[in-house]
């Protein structure tokens, strides 16, 4: 179903503005393919992968998976970002965290387990009140 417009600018707009956000997408892409081939450079290079480089993949492989999901969808669901800032949070936090004090690392756990419970209070939330007008296989995707 598409929208209502009211004048052709409104109609223009709509139009150039998906384009626009296609093309920051596909740059997004790019951009993502190109980092997750120069870290698998640098691992082949340096001939072992730790924790920290593997954390980093899967970084790169939930930005594939967000942008799949919107392309898949036309809809971001908040979760995809979520899950990327934990395991970045975890990255972080197991590659620094001899230069960090107590504090510190308490403060990005607690940080890692509000994102947890947040995913938590989200899918909750939409199992207990799913959108009326949403169809059930894109629920899962929200």
């Amino acid at each position: 179903m598409k929208p209502p417009y009211e004048h052709k600018t409104d109609q223009f707009a709509h139009h150039a503005l998906m384009w626009i956000e296609r093309l920051g997408l596909a740059l997004v892409t790019i951009a993502t393919f190109f980092s997750l081939a120069h870290e698998l450079t640098r691992m082949w290079h340096a001939g072992m992968v730790g924790l920290g480089d593997l954390l980093q993949l899967f970084l790169y492989l939930e930005v594939f998976s967000m942008i799949n999901s919107y392309f898949g969808s036309g809809k971001l669901p908040m979760r995809y970002p979520i899950y990327i800032a934990m395991v970045a949070l975890a990255r972080y936090l197991l590659l620094d965290m001899k230069e960090m004090s107590e504090t510190h690392m308490l403060a990005i756990s607690v940080a890692i387990l509000i994102l947890a419970v947040s995913v938590l209070v989200m899918r909750f939330g939409h199992s207990r009140y799913p959108y009326a007008d949403i169809p059930e296989q894109k629920r899962d995707l929200l």
